[in-house]
């Protein structure tokens, strides 16, 4: 399912969701007038590499292992990768934005991305692939939608055979449908090496859930 646009409405602009989404394309339209050599060692240097983290959290070289912890969460490896992410962070962040404000958004934001990374490093830890991607972020801001705005509906496209059509679906169905498929992803991804973190996106998404009423009210989404 894809999703279109959501039911509630905000009171304040989205500015933060907003910035992260422009911030994000600036830096993927950066990365692909890279050379394939100067993309490599960006990813490399930038990207969350699980086995190297695990190195230098053992050599206690602190700043080489938390500087990925964010900078991975700004990097793509294609124009699918950053748009699916970006349409995810339109149509569900600006709520959580509006719950909890501009700044705590913004540390939400990264702080569900940090614990995303690092769940997917404890569980991979001799991986020598790069993680990069904000899927574990916006995993935890979908986690925290689900809490914030139970009561949601979601316009989605929705395949049918070889078309697609447009409906209204509960937040709880198409959030609970996601986290299934990830889930399922995530069980048969253990010990195989695949190009895609999803116990990153497990790990965002239960993040969001567990912590999103310690950054605001316990307030719901109109």
């Amino acid at each position: 399912m894809i999703p279109l646009k959501d039911s509630p409405r905000t009171r304040i602009f989205p500015f933060v969701n907003t910035f992260l989404i422009i911030l994000n394309i600036y830096i993927f339209i950066r990365q692909i007038a890279l050379t394939n050599e100067e993309l490599a060692i960006l990813i490399s240097n930038y990207g969350l590499v699980p086995l190297r983290y695990s190195t230098d959290v053992m050599n206690k070289n602190l700043l080489a292992a938390i500087i990925p912890l964010i900078s991975y969460q700004f990097l793509h490896g294609s124009w699918l990768h950053i748009g699916s992410n970006m349409l995810y962070l339109w149509v569900f962040g600006d709520n959580i934005e509006d719950r909890i404000g501009h700044v705590k958004y913004f540390f939400f934001y990264l702080l569900m991305g940090i614990l995303a990374g690092l769940l997917q490093v404890y569980l991979d830890p001799t991986s020598t692939v790069p993680i990069i991607g904000a899927s574990g972020a916006v995993a935890g801001i979908l986690g925290a939608y689900l809490i914030s705005c139970p009561n949601a509906r979601v316009l989605a496209l929705i395949p049918t055979f070889i078309l697609y059509t447009v409906a209204e679906v509960p937040a709880v169905i198409f959030l609970g449908f996601w986290f299934f498929l990830q889930l399922f992803s995530g069980f048969t991804s253990l010990g195989v090496e695949v190009a895609i973190a999803w116990w990153a996106h497990i790990g965002g998404f239960v993040a969001g859930i567990a912590l999103i009423n310690f950054f605001g009210k316990r307030t719901r989404c109109e």
